[in-house]
């Protein structure tokens, strides 16, 4: 039988779900204006931003790590600026790993958007446009709940996928305790200690609970969402 988990590894849980939150509320909104960009918008170089966007997805997320390190590490050109003139640090700090896992997960989010966003009855648009409606208006009250169901999809998507981010955060934010050590890195550190297989075998059960929950909470929510919205 798996024995309790301990403090430190609460702590990494903790961390976990932190990190995941942060990185959604970060991404969120970028989002769903790249996901309205690549739908609706046509423009040179529409192909190739598309691309850029969905990089995330096919490279090693070391690579990611390292070059948020380049950008925003103490001698980064964001990173130096971010410390000298608002007193921020981005690399090696919790807040670091949210960046880092924000950035692996975007793509997730602007998928599930723009698929919502394509299925949107532009007619209603239309229609609203013709009746008087602003472009703010008729974002609000008409395309906006329509890609409800995408929106949710895409949050909780990229959360569940936030809780495993593991090459990016060990390469940006570093592994440490109570700081940055998600449940991926306990995982990690737990594998490269001696007996440490007891607390590497529950932290990959956990793991694996959360996904499990976070792509079934995905289904659940999209699928109340289209009910609710008749489609």
């Amino acid at each position: 039988m798996l024995n309790p988990l301990t403090p430190a590894e609460l702590e990494a849980l903790r961390l976990s779900l932190s990190v995941a939150l942060r990185s959604v509320l970060l991404s969120l909104p970028l989002a769903v204006l790249v996901a309205w960009v690549l739908t609706r918008a046509r423009f040179p170089g529409r192909t190739l931003f598309d691309a850029f966007v969905h990089l995330p997805l096919v490279l090693p997320p070391v690579a990611i790590g390292y070059l948020l390190l380049l950008l925003f590490g103490a001698h980064g050109f964001l990173g130096a600026f971010l410390r000298e003139h608002l007193g921020l640090q981005l690399a090696f700090t919790t807040a670091g790993a949210a960046l880092a896992t924000a950035v692996m997960t975007f793509p997730l989010m602007v998928r599930a958007i723009r698929l919502s966003l394509e299925n949107v009855d532009r007619g209603l648009e239309q229609a609203a446009r013709t009746l008087g409606a602003r472009p703010w208006d008729r974002f609000r009250s008409i395309t906006l709940p329509l890609m409800l169901p995408g929106i949710l999809a895409g949050v909780v998507t990229a959360f569940a996928a936030g809780l495993g981010e593991f090459g990016a955060v060990i390469t940006f934010a570093a592994n440490i305790p109570g700081v940055t050590r998600t449940l991926p890195l306990a995982l990690y550190t737990a594998m490269q200690s001696p007996n440490g297989d007891a607390i590497a075998l529950r932290l990959a059960l956990l793991s694996f609970a959360l996904g499990l929950l976070g792509l079934l909470a995905a289904e659940v929510l999209v699928r109340r969402a289209r009910r609710v919205l008749g489609r």
